[in-house]
C-alpha cells in the first residue's frame, strides 16, 4: 500500500446538547422544518450546538502507530467513530484504506442473548471476515481471549473484561490493514493487556496502521511513533511521544490550577548547585525549596512531599518530615514556613509534579500546599521502568565447544573475579 492508510483532513463534528425526539410534540416541529427547508446550515452552531471536534487533521502511514491523548471529553473517541463511519463529519473528510479492525466499545457489535461462539461469527462477519475464515481462526480467537469455558454462555453473563478480551481477540485475528483501538483495553487484566500490546507491535511490524486512544501514556509511548494531543476538540500538537507528553502535561498542570494555596507562597526546584531546574538527569540530586504561608494551627505542624508521575497520575513517592527524622514545629500563630527537601531523583524518564504540604502532625490535616511546575527526567537506559536503577552490564563471549572446556573456563572467570 502506497500513501497514508488513514487520513483525517480538516474534520469538524457538531453535536446538539439534549437532542431527543421522544414525543410527537418534539417530532412535529423538527419534521416541519425539514419539509419546509428551514434547517440551519450544517456548519452553523445553534443555541444548543457545540463543536466536539474543530479542524482536526493527521495522517497515519502503513506500519505506523499514532496515539491520540487528551482529557475526558476532548473528542478522542469521536475521531475513532468517524474513522469507522459510525458517525459522519460535519465538515472535512476521513479516509481509511484497506480492511479495518476496530475495538471502540467493550460490547460493540455483540448481541447479549447470543453465546460467545455465535457472537464471534456475527462480529467477525460485521468486520468483513467470511464464515470459512472465522471457522478456521476460531480456536486461535478463543485461545487468545481465554474464554474457552464460556463460549456456549450468553454474552450478557460475561464480565466487562471478558467482553473486551473476546472483542479484541476477534479484531486481532482479522488480519487488518488498519487497527483502531479505544481505551477498552484498560478493563482487561495485566496478562491480557500484555498480550494485546505484543500483538499490536506485531501488527505494526507487519505494516498495519494503528490509531490508539488511551489514557495510559506509558502504553502509548511503548507503541506509538507519533502522538496527537486533542484538547477541547482541537489538535494542540502532533509530535513524537516525549514532546507530546510534555505538551499534554503542561496543559494538565495549568488546568488543575495546582499550587493553589489561599495564603500564597513560592516553590522552586533546583539542582545540587542551587540552579533552577526543569529538566534533570535521572539519579541527580534535586533540592525542593518552599516558602509557604500557614494559618494558625492547634498543634505542631510538619511537612510532607508527594511526587506524582504526570503520564499515569501514579504517586511515585510520598513521605513526611517526621518520617525522615525532622521534628514537628509548634507555630502558635499564622506565619511563614521555610521548607527544604533534598532528594535523589532515581526516577525513570518522564514528567513529574512535586507537591509540598504543611499539615498538623497529630491528625495529618493539611493546612497549606504548593505544587511546583512539572520537571522532566531524562535517561536513556530503561525500556520499561518506574524507577532508575543505574543499570550496568558486562557480556563476555566464552568458547562453547567442547562443553566441558567452556564450563571450566566460565568457572575460572568467576573464580578470578572473586
Amino acid at each position: 500500500m502506497t500513501g497514508p492508510a488513514v487520513v483525517v483532513d480538516g474534520v469538524w463534528k457538531k453535536f446538539r446538547r439534549g437532542e431527543r425526539l421522544d414525543s410527537l410534540r418534539d417530532a412535529i416541529p423538527t419534521l416541519g422544518r425539514r419539509i419546509l427547508g428551514r434547517n440551519r446550515p450544517a456548519d452553523v452552531l445553534g443555541e444548543q450546538d457545540f463543536w466536539a471536534l474543530q479542524d482536526v487533521s493527521f495522517e497515519v502511514a502503513p506500519g505506523e502507530a499514532v496515539g491520540i491523548i487528551g482529557p475526558n471529553g476532548a473528542g478522542k473517541s469521536t475521531v475513532l467513530k468517524l474513522l469507522t463511519r459510525i458517525l459522519k463529519p460535519t465538515r472535512g473528510t476521513c479516509r481509511v484504506r484497506g480492511r479495518v479492525g476496530a475495538l471502540i466499545e467493550v460490547a460493540a457489535g455483540f448481541h447479549p442473548d447470543l453465546t460467545g461462539r455465535e457472537n464471534v461469527y456475527m462480529q467477525g462477519a460485521i468486520m468483513g471476515m467470511s464464515r470459512h475464515e472465522i471457522a478456521r481462526k476460531l480456536d486461535d480467537i478463543v485461545a487468545f481471549a481465554g474464554t474457552a469455558e464460556f463460549m456456549e454462555t450468553p454474552i450478557k453473563r460475561y464480565s466487562s473484561g471478558m467482553n473486551a478480551r473476546l472483542g479484541f481477540a476477534i479484531a486481532a485475528h482479522l488480519d487488518p490493514d488498519v487497527l483502531l483501538i479505544d481505551e477498552v483495553l484498560a478493563v482487561g487484566d495485566l496478562a491480557f493487556q500484555e498480550r494485546c500490546y505484543q500483538r499490536m507491535n506485531a501488527f505494526k511490524q507487519n505494516g498495519v496502521a494503528i490509531v490508539f486512544v488511551s489514557h495510559n501514556l506509558s502504553a502509548v509511548a511503548g507503541l506509538c511513533d507519533r502522538v496527537v494531543v486533542v484538547i477541547g476538540g482541537a489538535v494542540q500538537t502532533v509530535a513524537p511521544p516525549e514532546a507530546a507528553f510534555e505538551a499534554y502535561a503542561a496543559h494538565t498542570v495549568r488546568a488543575s490550577d495546582t499550587g493553589a494555596n489561599p495564603g500564597g507562597g513560592t516553590l522552586i526546584i533546583t539542582d545540587a548547585h542551587g540552579e533552577p531546574a526543569s529538566r534533570i538527569q535521572a539519579g541527580d540530586e534535586i533540592i525542593v525549596r518552599a516558602l509557604i504561608n500557614v494559618p494558625a494551627a492547634e498543634s505542631a505542624v510538619s511537612s510532607g512531599i508527594r511526587i506524582r508521575r504526570v503520564e499515569t497520575s501514579e504517586i511515585i513517592f510520598l513521605t513526611t518530615s517526621a518520617s525522615v527524622g525532622c521534628p514537628p514545629i509548634v507555630m502558635g500563630s499564622a506565619g511563614v514556613l521555610e521548607i527544604e527537601w533534598r532528594l535523589q531523583a532515581n526516577l525513570s524518564r518522564g514528567h513529574y509534579s512535586v507537591e509540598i504540604v504543611v499539615m498538623e502532625s497529630a491528625r495529618r490535616h493539611v493546612l497549606a500546599s504548593l505544587t511546583a511546575p512539572q520537571i522532566a527526567v531524562q535517561e536513556s537506559q530503561s525500556e520499561i521502568a518506574s524507577t532508575y536503577l543505574a543499570a550496568r552490564c558486562e557480556v563476555e563471549p566464552l568458547r562453547m565447544e567442547p562443553a566441558v572446556e567452556a564450563i571450566s573456563a566460565a568457572s575460572a572467570v568467576v573464580e578470578r573475579r572473586r
